[in-house]
């Protein structure tokens, strides 16, 4: 019986651990924006995966291991926060592949980079005509970046001189699952405008499942049971 629970806890320990670890750096390691998150990525699973099913090693000194490197790395995040010249030494930096319309043959051979490549990038964008293209960079991720020639840009509304639309405010979420969130009922949308506007629909906040201030400053409500056609007379929100 041991038999089988050390290999469960130690996968639960290691689950836990890789959450825990993914809630303080997890956005740096998922974007692979520079070189050593992307190695601190693959190494993570590495040692997830040894903790958790490799009974022949030590826990503790796994544990420990796997502690340093996710130490050493916040510490190279720190780090390269405040020195640039150590950022762009440790996380590269992009390559200009296109400049003014032209490609630049040595850079692309330095990134081992071909025509097949950037044509193919190119067309995830959304170009099929190269000649569209004014500057074309390869950032540190792989991901190409590219600014297309004045004149295949598409029309904005200060091209032609109109008003911009007033900026769109972020979604308040009221309520989710059932359940008030309170701390975003501040005014206007409080506790008793919410009531107010559910009474007004003909239902209890009760009824709702899910309430938000959309961000046109509209409340959208679903509730629990909504009355499809075919059904019965669909729900008025």
């Amino acid at each position: 019986m041991d038999g089988v629970l050390i290999p469960i806890g130690r996968t639960i320990i290691s689950f836990l651990l890789m959450i825990m670890v993914t809630l303080v750096i997890g956005k740096h390691i998922n974007s692979h924006k520079n070189h050593y998150s992307f190695a601190l990525s693959i190494t993570v699973g590495s040692f997830i995966a040894n903790m958790g099913f490799d009974t022949g090693l030590n826990f503790s000194h796994t544990l420990i291991s796997f502690l340093v490197l996710v130490l050493l790395f916040y510490l190279l995040l720190i780090i390269s926060s405040k020195h640039r010249l150590f950022r762009r030494g440790v996380s590269g930096r992009p390559t200009i592949l296109m400049e003014e319309g032209k490609i630049l043959d040595e850079n692309m051979k330095k990134s081992k980079f071909t025509m097949d490549d950037l044509n193919q990038h190119l067309r995830e964008l959304g170009v099929f005509d190269i000649n569209e293209v004014e500057y074309a960079l390869l950032e540190v991720s792989g991901i190409l970046s590219i600014k297309k020639k004045n004149r295949f840009l598409p029309l904005s509304k200060a091209d032609m001189k109109m008003d911009p639309a007033p900026s769109a405010s972020i979604p308040i979420e009221l309520m989710m699952e059932g359940k008030v969130i309170s701390e975003n009922l501040t005014p206007p949308y409080t506790f008793q405008w919410l009531e107010s506007e559910a009474n007004k629909r003909g239902i209890r906040l009760n009824d709702i499942y899910y309430a938000v201030i959309n961000s046109n400053g509209t409340l959208f409500i679903d509730l629990f049971k909504d009355h499809i056609q075919g059904d019965s007379e669909r729900t008025d929100r």
